[in-house]
């Protein structure tokens, strides 16, 4: 085991200057839409943790409403930012994370 290598990339780990490097290397290839992809996914994954972890017993304790609630705001807005732009990639994905969410939902509500 080299452990060379492994004390370098822990350092470059906690790099900040090779952070904003890279960032600024890589930032200019990201289009508007791979963020829009990203945001997508990230406002489906907000509650599945815990929706999970209700489902499978590990807590009785729900999400806040408040969270659960701007997430799908978030979500219906980009709905129907998908469906002006008539993008249906966009709105099949987002429609499919509505009806996984909701059928999770319905799972711990009716159990």
């Amino acid at each position: 085991m080299n452990t060379e290598k492994i004390t370098k990339g822990i350092r470059d780990l906690f790099d900040l200057n090779l952070w904003v490097q890279t960032v600024k290397e890589h930032a200019p290839r990201i289009s508007a839409e791979t963020m829009g992809w990203i945001a997508v996914i990230l406002l489906h994954l907000a509650t599945i943790p815990t929706m999970i972890a209700i489902l499978t017993g590990l807590t009785e304790k729900m999400p806040p409403v408040d969270l659960v609630l701007f997430s799908w705001a978030g979500l219906f807005c980009f709905f129907l930012k998908a469906a002006i732009q008539k993008d249906f990639l966009n709105i099949v994905t987002i429609g499919l994370g509505f009806f996984v969410q909701a059928a999770m939902l319905a799972l711990i509500v009716f159990k």
